[in-house]
């Protein structure tokens, strides 16, 4: 009778044994091979295929808004923005996060308005670092900070998370909608750092301001974009993300207000300056007749405050994203708005299908800007590379160690790939488009924020595809 032990002595005796099963190692140490590589190939398709899409359909506005087809000329672009500000990014808002949201998950997102904050202030460290090692003209030290600390967090992200979606293939499964409802819960915080950060930070500097003052003539003020609809000449980036913020100019929107109040300056003429001291006794601030004097610095503070432009914050989109956070958190009223059952399902049902058309038209306003070209830059070339490759190359990867290290310290919501994409989607697009709106609002480097943005948004194009790679192996991998 055969024992075990003389069987693997015949086995390992026989070289012809020895050598079929070196090859069905071989085969089998391929065969792990080729699939790994298929897998590959299938993540880069799947990262690319978003992109593309996008791709296409913005190549399709440039196509249609150039001046020898003429089909959607620049008066059909602004108007096409509008509907995207006022309407399909909305109801694509209202649509997506009110089903979704409830009180638990209100908690549970808590990170997500926080990595906007986090992602701005690393991009701030990045920007300052930029403005040392480029050395930009001293009055644009500022922009070179802004333009890489703000990342677009509306409606990019938002085609982005559609696009991916949209194919029946992506790694996120069923629950893959609910970015939509992640990028819509932020914001809020988007918008406050604009209307209050942002807005101050883009005032022009104190030195350039007493310049026109002297009575040189600075084109970048004197020839400012009005907000008239019928002014073609207003670059189309001004109204592609926050349109009519022009609508809202006053006016002081165009004096450095914090500069003037925090520096006690004697030379500098006074003529277009707001009056400080008329704002100081103003009757609405009962503080002045008080018997204790208010101390000087809260005084200053208080004047700044009072000069914010506050009570713009509610936007549409801002709107519908409150809108729906207070339905969605209270249950009798979502039983109501959303569901299959719901009585105003229709409504609801009518605003997801114009949510449809936001992705498309966003890319075929974005296109007609990309055709209009960079605007005439004094900012530098250096400086320009700078700003883009610390904008969309070192910020994202910043971003993925901050995303590690959040994960690992449980601050994000267990096994949700969805959720993780679009943390990290808020480091790796471009500046927004916001930004140059806001700096035709302040009268501040109009045309380098334009080139800044066209730059920017050529190649994160490049950009967001290798990085939606990389994302989709990290969450495959990492976390």
């Amino acid at each position: 009778m055969w024992s075990e032990s003389d069987h693997h002595s015949i086995l390992s005796d026989n070289p012809f044994v020895e050598v079929e099963l070196d090859c069905c190692s071989f085969l089998q140490e391929k065969m792990e091979l080729w699939d790994k590589n298929m897998k590959t190939t299938e993540v880069v398709f799947e990262a690319v295929l978003p992109v593309l899409k996008l791709l296409s359909m913005a190549l399709i506005g440039l196509l249609l808004s150039h001046p020898k087809i003429q089909m959607i000329p620049k008066p059909t672009l602004r108007l096409l923005s509008k509907l995207v500000f006022f309407l399909f990014w909305p109801c694509l808002i209202f649509t997506h996060l009110g089903p979704v949201i409830s009180v638990k998950k209100f908690i549970q997102w808590w990170f997500v308005p926080i990595n906007v904050v986090i992602s701005t202030a690393v991009g701030s460290v990045l920007g300052f670092f930029v403005a040392l090692i480029c050395r930009p003209p001293p009055e644009f030290f500022r922009l070179t900070v802004i333009m890489t600390a703000f990342g677009n967090t509306g409606n990019i992200p938002l085609a982005v998370v559609s696009s991916v979606c949209h194919n029946e293939d992506n790694p996120f499964g069923g629950t893959c909608y609910d970015g939509i409802a992640y990028a819509g819960f932020s914001q809020w915080v988007s918008v406050v750092l604009v209307y209050t950060l942002i807005y101050h930070m883009m005032e022009p500097p104190l030195e350039y301001y007493e310049v026109v003052e002297e009575g040189t003539e600075i084109e970048e003020l004197t020839d400012l974009p009005t907000g008239n609809e019928n002014d073609l000449s207003t670059p189309l980036l001004i109204e592609a993300e926050w349109t009519g913020i022009e609508d809202q100019r006053t006016e002081h929107c165009q004096t450095p207000l914090v500069a003037t109040i925090f520096n006690s300056i004697s030379d500098v003429s006074q003529s277009n300056i707001p009056d400080i001291e008329s704002i100081r006794e103003m009757p609405s601030s009962p503080r002045s007749y008080g018997c204790l004097a208010e101390p000087k610095v809260v005084r200053k503070i208080r004047i700044v405050v009072e000069r914010t432009p506050i009570n713009q914050i509610l936007q549409p989109p801002l709107t519908a994203t409150v809108l729906a956070i207070v339905i969605g958190i209270i249950p009798q009223i979502k039983a109501t708005v959303f569901g299959s059952d719901a009585p105003l399902d229709f409504i609801t049902d009518s605003l997801a299908m114009i949510s449809n058309g936001m992705v498309p038209a966003v890319m075929l306003v974005l296109g007609g800007m990309l055709w209009e070209g960079p605007n005439e830059s004094k900012l530098g070339l250096r400086t320009t590379i700078g700003i883009v490759v610390a904008r969309l190359l070192i910020l994202p990867l910043a971003g993925i160690g901050i995303i590690y290290l959040a994960d690992k310290w449980n601050c994000l919501i267990a096994d949700d790939a969805m959720y993780r994409f679009v943390l990290l989607m808020q480091y790796a697009t471009p500046s927004a488009i916001l930004l140059g709106a806001i700096a035709s609002l302040r009268g501040y480097a109009v045309g380098e924020a334009s080139a800044l943005l066209f730059w920017q948004h050529v190649f994160g194009l490049v950009s967001i595809s290798v990085y939606i790679f990389i994302y989709f192996k990290l969450l495959v991998t990492l976390f």
